[in-house]
């Protein structure tokens, strides 16, 4: 697995249905602590909800990590079809809370299903999604006079630059997929007239454009 969905942008978004309000909290996040932290914080924010329900995906396929919550809400009506939704987007590091606010009428099953699963929808559409891609790491050792025309020139021709170091020398981390390292390594010759020094220095997980 080279690649999956990511959230591109924290979202809200709420559907009412007979006078209940189901708010949806959609927040990428990177590990379990974090989902939970978000879920407590919800807790918190809007005390006066009657059910926080919740379901997250952390991690690439084919084994994600996935859990979702019912909070109350009769089992297999809340967190499941909301954990359905990110499933069906193949959408991970995310959690998503729906909050909901009891209009004074009963939904029945089928009822609470549908609402819980269109809160996460209409707040994945509002976040959008991004491919994160696992990228080879290469250190690109250039001396501080080049080092600013290199970075520029590497973004502009799309390369991902994950970081720049500055000590006796400049070091550059860029990320590239590893079908495309031979051209950057023409494109680094072509820039510093073949004086830059790279380094593989591993892999990473990184957000495309």
């Amino acid at each position: 697995m080279s690649g999956y969905l990511v959230p591109a942008r924290d979202a809200e978004a709420e559907v009412e249905v007979k006078r209940s309000r189901f708010l949806c909290t959609l927040r990428r996040v990177e590990d379990e602590a974090a989902a939970r932290a978000v879920v407590e914080r919800l807790r918190k924010d809007h005390w006066d909800a009657r059910h926080h329900c919740s379901a997250f995906v952390l991690g690439p396929p084919p084994v994600p990590v996935e859990r979702s919550n019912d909070d109350g809400e009769p089992a297999g009506t809340a967190g499941a079809p909301m954990l359905e939704v990110l499933r069906g987007q193949e959408v991970s590091d995310v959690v998503a809370v729906v909050s909901r606010w009891f209009g004074g009428t009963l939904l029945g099953a089928g009822g609470l299903v549908r609402a819980y699963g269109d809160a996460v929808r209409v707040a994945l559409a509002e976040a959008g999604t991004v491919r994160r891609e696992l990228r080879r790491e290469l250190v690109v050792d250039v001396g501080h006079a080049e080092a600013g025309r290199v970075e520029t020139e590497l973004r502009a021709r799309g390369v991902a630059v994950l970081g720049t170091t500055y000590g006796a020398g400049v070091e550059l981390r860029v990320g590239v997929a590893p079908d495309d390292e031979p051209r950057l390594l023409a494109v680094l010759a072509e820039l510093t007239h073949g004086a830059a020094a790279t380094r593989n220095v591993g892999e990473r997980w990184v957000d495309g454009p």
